[in-house]
């Protein structure tokens, strides 16, 4: 009896870890809205057009560096690509009323939610933020990146144009 517990443990542990490489759907977890209402992570589409999903939190300075860098050529990339930022905070309930200041006071026109109990980036195997991972058109992950660094916002995009003309992406 033992040895099947600890099989079951260590294929649960091998199953979780080996999610969200690059092919792996978007796994399912319950997010807050900025309203308070609920969604689950496994909704998210864009129509069959890219999703860009970055893991960011108030307290992160290079994580509102990114999402600034995006904002000024957001509408542009939107117009060229149709692609969708989805921006999930892991603020936790202490800081978490930050968020809602921190995206009113930058002006970020993308969906934001909040991972309050880390549950999503757990599953997305998110380590540290701010971690952007690019969905494809069928809800597939095709890329991510952790860190930010001036001008990776730049190599974000040319990967978002690479996938909407099927070209391999730059890792």
């Amino acid at each position: 009896m033992k040895k099947i517990i600890l099989a079951l443990i260590t294929f649960s542990l091998f199953s979780f870890i080996t999610l969200n490489g690059d092919g792996d759907k978007i796994p399912a977890a319950t997010l807050k809205k900025l309203d308070g209402s609920k969604v689950n992570s496994a909704s998210f589409s864009n129509n069959g057009k890219p999703i860009i999903i970055s893991f960011w939190a108030t307290w992160c300075k290079p994580c509102k560096k990114e999402l600034d860098a995006i904002a000024e050529s957001y509408p542009e990339w939107v117009k060229e690509t149709g692609v969708k930022l989805i921006a999930i905070s892991i603020d936790d309930s202490r800081s978490s009323g930050k968020v809602v200041t921190d995206v009113k006071t930058k002006g970020w026109e993308y969906e934001i939610y909040i991972d309050e109990n880390q549950d999503f980036k757990r599953a997305m195997n998110v380590n540290n933020v701010p971690h952007t991972f690019i969905v494809d058109g069928t809800g597939k992950i095709v890329w991510s990146h952790n860190s930010y660094a001036d001008g990776d916002e730049d190599k974000l995009y040319e990967n978002i144009q690479s996938l909407i003309k099927g070209e391999k992406l730059k890792h």
